[in-house]
């Protein structure tokens, strides 16, 4: 069974999402930015989800982490909960 490692960040707006993957992508570390903006309980581990099967979690989550380049964050991705900044820190299927 394919198994994933991810994190994420969750932010109740697009823009937000988007402002805070510009931050990342120039260099913020990504588990700080999670501990400073996500709305998630994952923010106190740096977004860190841990390792999850595919289908554990909501459909649109699932099909970015099962599919997305390990190491390169993802998103914005919009699901029932807001959106997410995920990045698939390892993989295998």
């Amino acid at each position: 069974m394919a198994q994933a490692t991810a994190r994420h960040i969750l932010v109740s707006t697009e823009e937000k999402c988007n402002e805070l993957k510009a931050a990342i992508e120039g260099g913020a570390d990504f588990a700080q930015v999670a501990k400073d903006n996500s709305s998630c309980p994952s923010k106190r581990d740096g977004g860190n989800l841990g390792t999850f099967g595919r289908g554990q979690m909501v459909k649109e989550f699932d099909e970015v982490v099962f599919s997305a380049p390990v190491n390169v964050v993802q998103g914005p991705v919009k699901t029932q909960f807001g959106y997410h900044l995920l990045e698939v820190t390892a993989r295998k299927d």
